[in-house]
């Protein structure tokens, strides 16, 4: 079960493309955007700082581009989060004007959080950004990013960006509602509320990447991203957008890694 949500002053919440889409070829679904912008302005009235990562511009192109599956190569995805991005930055903003909160894109690469003389600039940006009251909305800037300066995936990117601006908890909504012991789709499988040790974790219960055919993660990536925040003495959520009001409000719903 997660804490008291009042404890935390400065929260990283991720959302995965498939929770934004549904699936490869969809338009951009307004109504899981909103719900998710509903849960962050409710964190925000709480007086609790909170960044956004979202994936979904890659996802979000694809039916503008007459797209059915997610490109392979490279510079076709490039493209599909270039028309993308835009798509996906107008929802937000036009989501959050109903709770008239100003949010702002930052597009970052793996040498932006990893070189020193790059992180420092964002971290000093975003805390600017949080003094100021706005929602930060940052994504991986797939458009320009070559193999070599590109994560791959926004969990792990959430991961280190919840280390560098020094927040309280990371949450990843995704379209499965938790850890099980097994595959979901098995009836005998049975959800892990709470895990203090992931070296514990059975390969079972990890799996491989997701099914939908929009995201470039799966339950490894998170897994691997819980592992990042928890031995930095960070706590980790793991949800559905389906629950997080329930989970943001204490009940026993999703997955909780607990902090080394």
């Amino acid at each position: 079960m997660l804490a008291e949500i009042s404890r935390y002053k400065r929260v990283v919440v991720k959302v995965g493309s498939s929770t934004l889409t549904g699936k490869a070829g969809a338009n951009l679904d307004s109504a899981a955007v909103d719900a998710l912008v509903n849960s962050v302005a409710k964190l925000h009235k709480a007086g609790i700082e909170v960044v956004l990562v979202s994936s979904g511009a890659i996802a979000a192109g694809l039916a503008p581009l007459g797209l059915k599956t997610r490109p392979t190569d490279l510079t076709s995805q490039q493209a599909a989060a270039s028309v993308g991005q835009g798509l996906l930055m107008s929802q937000y903003t036009n989501s959050f004007n109903r709770f008239n909160l100003t949010t702002s894109q930052i597009l970052i690469t793996l040498d932006d959080i990893t070189r020193s003389a790059h992180f420092e600039n964002v971290r000093e940006v975003i805390n600017s950004l949080l003094k100021l009251k706005v929602v930060p909305i940052i994504n991986e800037n797939d458009t320009v990013g070559t193999e070599e300066i590109r994560y791959g995936d926004n969990d792990g990117l959430a991961a280190l960006v919840t280390k560098l601006v020094g927040a309280d908890l990371l949450i990843l909504v995704t379209d499965i509602d938790g850890l099980y012991d097994a595959n979901p789709a098995l009836p005998s499988s049975k959800q892990i509320t709470r895990v203090s040790d992931i070296s514990k974790l059975a390969p079972a219960s990890i799996g491989g990447v997701g099914g939908s055919g929009v995201g470039s993660g799966g339950m490894v990536t998170k897994v691997e991203a819980a592992k990042v925040v928890t031995q930095s003495g960070i706590g980790m959520l793991l949800t559905s957008l389906a629950d997080l009001d329930d989970a943001l409000a204490g009940k026993e719903v999703g997955t909780f890694f607990l902090p080394n």
